[in-house]
């Protein structure tokens, strides 16, 4: 896909991802609306969490952008199927929510099968209140990422997070494991 006017911040963006497509540059936009509300550094730790309610190429743009992370904590997945990003900085409860609203705009953004170049020059050009509802967090900060005791479980011998076991008549198994034997496994809230 060719486009003249890629900015200089995307073009490692697109580099991590592997290719320039809209869903990673709605991440893109959202990242830097974020950053441009919340003035503040991409994240070494969890000074910053960022909770994404979809797992589409945006999440990369996000992750690249602001050091939101699975590895380090502070990327929190809601599988809810929406381009909805919020940021909530730690140290002083300062959040902000993006949900991605340009595609219900449909007729000022172009049908995206129709023509995908001019999606990605909106996507690259449009001003951020067309692309989003900016608003307030809807939740609140989660904890902070703590590091859970490892155990065996007792059918495979892998280890696994205590947290994502389940007990049954004095073993312990991991989720795959228990669903294999009929165990109820209760998915898990995120």
């Amino acid at each position: 896909m060719e486009t003249t006017n890629i900015p200089d911040d995307l073009t490692p963006v697109i580099d991590f991802h592997g290719h320039l497509c809209p869903g990673l540059l709605i991440g893109y936009r959202a990242a830097k609306a974020a950053q441009g509300r919340l003035a503040g550094p991409r994240a070494e730790d969890e000074e910053l969490v960022c909770v994404v309610e979809n797992d589409s190429c945006s999440v990369d743009a996000v992750q690249f952008m602001t050091g939101c992370t699975f590895g380090k904590g502070n990327l929190i997945w809601r599988d809810h199927g929406k381009q909805v990003f919020t940021w909530l900085r730690r140290p002083d409860g300062a959040g902000v929510r993006l949900a991605y609203i340009g595609d219900l705009n449909r007729e000022r953004l172009p049908d995206p099968a129709a023509d995908r170049a001019a999606r990605v020059e909106r996507l690259l050009t449009a001003p951020d209140q067309e692309l989003f509802e900016i608003g307030e967090p809807q939740t609140g900060l989660p904890a902070e990422a703590r590091i859970h005791k490892t155990l065996a479980c007792d059918r495979c011998g892998e280890g696994v997070m205590e947290t994502r076991t389940i007990k049954d008549q004095g073993q312990t198994y991991c989720l795959p494991c228990a669903s294999t034997l009929g165990l109820k496994v209760e998915p898990k809230i995120c």
